[in-house]
């Protein structure tokens, strides 16, 4: 575990030293404020205590900023042989993949607690439902550590930063979209297996307030599976090497 940390704080220093945190947490906070401020819905014009305008552009701007954080923590390594080195020292390629991992989820983590600021303000409107506020904030960091999953296996597959962003990308695209589309085009046990494979319904579940273990399991495997075939992948190259 200790390997693991060391890797994280590694990475996540070097996400501040390359401005990459600072344009990240600049973005988030540019494009969740203005949406849900003024664009989505002027919440103090309406008058509501929610902030499920604000669950709504978050959900949308952590799908395209996880590949983004993610695409060049394997593929650049690999790219400039600082991977080979790393991984001739007395750390496995779990440990590796777990300090990546966990550095990106910190920082996504932090991203999301300078939001903390709205809902003070849109509990000083009404009263805001607590859980569903928690609940909202839990969804938005499961489907943010399954894209960061999915991101560290796309790149772990190629040296190309751009084709690691784009392969995130498109996988995502299937959980995050063409897997609601599907079920709602299908039924039985076809239109079910689609119905349950979109990250959409287990985030709307969760954001709704109800924690269900199904949805948390679901999240869970994603999480898992992403980062077991991220460590495979490592491990093939490195036979192959």
């Amino acid at each position: 575990m200790k390997s693991v940390w060391i890797i994280a704080r590694r990475e996540l220093g070097s996400f501040f030293d390359s401005l990459i945190a600072y344009v990240m947490l600049l973005l988030f906070l540019g494009f969740s404020g203005l949406f849900t401020w003024l664009v989505g819905s002027d919440i103090f014009l309406v008058g509501q205590a929610s902030l499920r305008s604000f669950f709504g552009i978050a959900y949308w701007t952590l799908f395209f900023f996880a590949p983004a954080l993610t695409m060049r923590l394997l593929a650049e390594e690999r790219r400039s042989g600082t991977l080979e080195l790393l991984l001739t020292k007395a750390v496995s390629d779990r440990q590796v993949v777990l300090g990546k991992f966990l550095a990106t989820v910190i920082l996504v983590s932090i991203a999301l607690s300078f939001t903390l600021p709205y809902v003070i303000t849109v509990a000083s409107i009404g009263n805001l439902d607590n859980g569903g506020v928690i609940c909202g904030y839990l969804g938005l960091f499961l489907m943010s550590a399954t894209y960061i999953s999915i991101g560290l296996y796309a790149s772990s597959i190629t040296h190309n930063q751009i084709v690691a962003f784009l392969t995130a990308l498109f996988i995502g695209l299937f959980f995050h979209i063409i897997f609601d589309v599907l079920a709602s085009n299908a039924t039985g046990f076809i239109g079910g297996l689609f119905h349950f494979l979109s990250l959409s319904v287990h985030f709307e579940s969760i954001s709704r307030g109800v924690v269900d273990s199904k949805d948390i399991i679901y999240f869970l495997s994603l999480i898992f599976l992403g980062l077991f075939m991220a460590e495979v992948s490592l491990s093939r190259r490195n036979i192959s090497n």
